[in-house]
C-alpha cells in the first residue's frame, strides 16, 4: 500500500506534513515522532513508574515486567546505554561497566549505593546520583514505630487477639518495655538517626546517647563510646551508613554486652548484623527483643529461624514506604538522570 503525503499549512502559518484522511491530532503525532531527535539511550530496570520526562529526551528500554530485570537483559541493553536508572537490587559492577562504554550516568532510586561500584564509576567519569534527604523523615518515623512495636509487643498482642488468645486478664500479661525514663541509644547519628532521636524524645526518655566515629558539634544528645552504648542502652537503634562499618558488626560478642531486657532495632542494612548471632541472643534471653526492617537476604526466606521468635519483629524493608516519599524519590531519581546527561548538577556520591 502506498501512503501519499501532502503539504499542509498550520494555523500559525508554519508548514507541516499530513496524511490524507487522518485527523489533525494523528498528523501532529506523526510529525512529532518523525521530528524527534532523542540523542540518548536510557535503561530503566523497574516496570513503573513511567518516567515520562526521561522518555522525552531519550530512547528508553524499561523493564516490561514487575520484579528484577534479568542480568543478561541488563547487560545486553546497557551495551549502548548513556544512562541507567536502577534499584538496590541491581548490581552496577565492573562487569556491567566494562560492558557499557558509553555510560555517563547511574541514577539509583535509593539512598544507599552499595550496589554500585563507585571506584569503577569514578575511573570512568560516570556520575552517580541517589535520593538522600527526601526519605529522612519517613524512615525516621518507621524507626521510631518499629522501636515501639518491638518494645510493646504489638505484633504478638495483635496476633493473640486475632487468634483467640484474649482470655482472662492478668497483671503482667503481654507487658513490654516503655521508653519513658529509659535510655535510648543511637548507633550512627546522621540525618536518619537524628530524626529517630527527635521522634523518640517526645516519649520522655531519661537520656538519648549515641556513638559515631567522633562527637557531633552542637548535638543535644550525649556522645559515648561503643561499649558504653551497648551497656547503657535500653533501646539500641542502628541507623549507621552500612558502607562505613564492617559486615556483621553486631554479633554475639556485642549482644552479650547489652542488657538482658534491651531492645535492638536495625533500620540500616541487614549486612551490619550477624543474624545467626541475633537469633541466639533472642532465643537465649541475652537481649529482650528485636525489630528489623532490613535483613540478609531480602526477602528473608520464611523458614528463617528469626521468624519463629515472638520477640522479633521483621518488616519487609518499608522504611521509606509512604506515597509522598516514594513520589519524591522517583522525581529526584528522574531529575538526577536527566541533569546528569545534560551537564547540570545532580545529587549523589559522584556528582
Amino acid at each position: 500500500m502506498t501512503i501519499s503525503f501532502r503539504f499542509l499549512l498550520s494555523s500559525r502559518g508554519l508548514p507541516r506534513w499530513g496524511i490524507p484522511g487522518t485527523s489533525a491530532l494523528s498528523n501532529r503525532s506523526l510529525i512529532l515522532n518523525t521530528m524527534s531527535n532523542k540523542q540518548f539511550k536510557v535503561v530503566i530496570t523497574e516496570k513503573e513508574p513511567p518516567y515520562n520526562k526521561i522518555k522525552e529526551i531519550a530512547e528508553v528500554y524499561q523493564n516490561p515486567n514487575g520484579g528484577s530485570l534479568a542480568r543478561d537483559i541488563l547487560l545486553e541493553q546497557s551495551k549502548d546505554a548513556d544512562a541507567i536508572l536502577c534499584l538496590l537490587r541491581d548490581k552496577i559492577d565492573k562487569e556491567l561497566l566494562d560492558n557499557a562504554p558509553k555510560l555517563k550516568v547511574v541514577s539509583t532510586l535509593s539512598v544507599g549505593y552499595e550496589h554500585i561500584d563507585l571506584d569503577e564509576c569514578r575511573k570512568r567519569g560516570i556520575r552517580v546520583g541517589n535520593t538522600p534527604d527526601v526519605l529522612t523523615a519517613t524512615t525516621a518515623e518507621l524507626g521510631a514505630t518499629l522501636t515501639l512495636t518491638a518494645a510493646r509487643r504489638i505484633v504478638e498482642a495483635a496476633d493473640t487477639a486475632r487468634n483467640g488468645g484474649w482470655n482472662i486478664w492478668t497483671p503482667y500479661w503481654l507487658c513490654g518495655r516503655g521508653i519513658n525514663g529509659a535510655t535510648v541509644g543511637i548507633y550512627g547519628l546522621g540525618r536518619i538517626g537524628e530524626g529517630v532521636a527527635k521522634r523518640l524524645k517526645g516519649f520522655e526518655p531519661k537520656r538519648i546517647i549515641y556513638t559515631n566515629r567522633k562527637p557531633k558539634e552542637n548535638s543535644e544528645y550525649e556522645f559515648v563510646q561503643l561499649d558504653e552504648l551497648l551497656k547503657q542502652s535500653d533501646f539500641l537503634i542502628v541507623t549507621v551508613n552500612a558502607a562505613t562499618i564492617e559486615q556483621q558488626f553486631f554479633n554475639l560478642e556485642k549482644f552479650k554486652k547489652m542488657k538482658p531486657t534491651a531492645v535492638f532495632v536495625n533500620i540500616s542494612r541487614g549486612c551490619v548484623v550477624n543474624q545467626d548471632d541475633l537469633y541466639t541472643a533472642l532465643k537465649e534471653g541475652i537481649i529482650g527483643a528485636a525489630g528489623l526492617d532490613v535483613t540478609v537476604p531480602e526477602p528473608l526466606p520464611t523458614d528463617n529461624p528469626l521468624f519463629s521468635l515472638k520477640n522479633c519483629v521483621i518488616l519487609p524493608h518499608i522504611g521509606s514506604a509512604t506515597m509522598e516519599t516514594r513520589d519524591a524519590m522517583v522525581n529526584l531519581s528522574e531529575d538526577n538522570l536527566i541533569n546528569g546527561l545534560t551537564g547540570k548538577p545532580i545529587i549523589g556520591p559522584l556528582e
